[in-house]
């Protein structure tokens, strides 16, 4: 059983590796073309980048190349916490592979302005006065965090989570119905604010992660947000699937949830 999740783990590492790269390409090709709508090619881009590879990645392992997916599966009882952590550790891995990648295929001036694409709150830029700091308050992206991440859960991950309207509805809707509704949050996150040093709602800690981890600097700042943020967003959707009516979610898989498992050990 453990040596089935471990392999399982290596399609996560390599579906997250590829999901990084292509991401983060995404989003420096949208801006380094000079359309006058980057933000808007950008997310078409992810979310058909993001639905292919669902496809792709969805039978080895299940699919969830973000910690968000793996947790907040662990804590509804769909998979366990164990495997749930060795999938986010192998999505870390991944993605740090991803960003080291696309560090080896970019030039140095586009590595540096762009930041490997990685997840900001704040940059500094210089100023007529000397470096200014441009961005948003950190409790404003921590709200963004919570608010986006949660939606993605309740308006697209849900219907992969239960059982019956993903029989019903199969993988051919459900993982483009994902797709763009990450697409859709991306645009809207990238340019409610119209501050140009925050990069817009993570919603994926390991890609947050890999990009701080091969920069760094600046990348570290506030880089708790992109992780306290999606927790906080898993743990109010499994709130949520409690005090739903049981008739209104059918969950397959593990048959323990968070709270059995906790009055299980105490």
């Amino acid at each position: 059983m453990l040596r089935n999740v471990w392999r399982a783990s290596v399609g996560e590492l390599l579906g997250s590796a590829v999901l990084v790269f292509m991401i983060d390409t995404i989003v420096i090709s949208s801006f380094e073309t000079q359309t006058k709508t980057p933000n808007l090619l950008m997310s078409i881009m992810i979310g058909t980048t993001i639905t292919i590879l669902l496809l792709a990645v969805f039978p080895i392992s299940g699919g969830h190349m973000t910690p968000v997916i793996s947790f907040s599966a662990a804590l509804v009882g769909l998979i366990s916490l164990s495997r749930a952590f060795i999938y986010i550790f192998a999505q870390c891995i991944g993605a740090i592979l991803g960003t080291l990648a696309l560090q080896a295929v970019v030039s140095h001036k586009i590595a540096q302005t762009y930041s490997l694409a990685g997840c900001t709150i704040t940059v500094i830029e210089l100023g007529p006065n000397g470096p200014v700091v441009t961005g948003i308050e950190t409790s404003q992206a921590l709200g963004l965090e919570i608010i986006c991440t949660f939606i993605f859960l309740f308006a697209s991950a849900w219907l992969a989570y239960d059982h019956r309207q993903f029989k019903a509805l199969g993988v051919l809707v459900v993982f483009p119905v994902i797709g763009i509704v990450v697409g859709i949050l991306v645009f809207i996150s990238s340019t409610l604010t119209g501050k140009k040093g925050y990069a817009g709602a993570g919603m994926n800690p390991a890609r947050c992660l890999g990009s701080a981890m091969v920069r760094g600097g600046h990348l570290w700042d506030g880089h708790w947000v992109f992780w306290v943020g999606p927790a906080i967003s898993c743990m109010v959707f499994y709130i949520y699937t409690k005090i739903i009516p049981s008739n209104h979610f059918h969950a397959n898989g593990y048959r323990h949830d968070f709270f059995n498992v906790l009055r299980a050990l105490f």
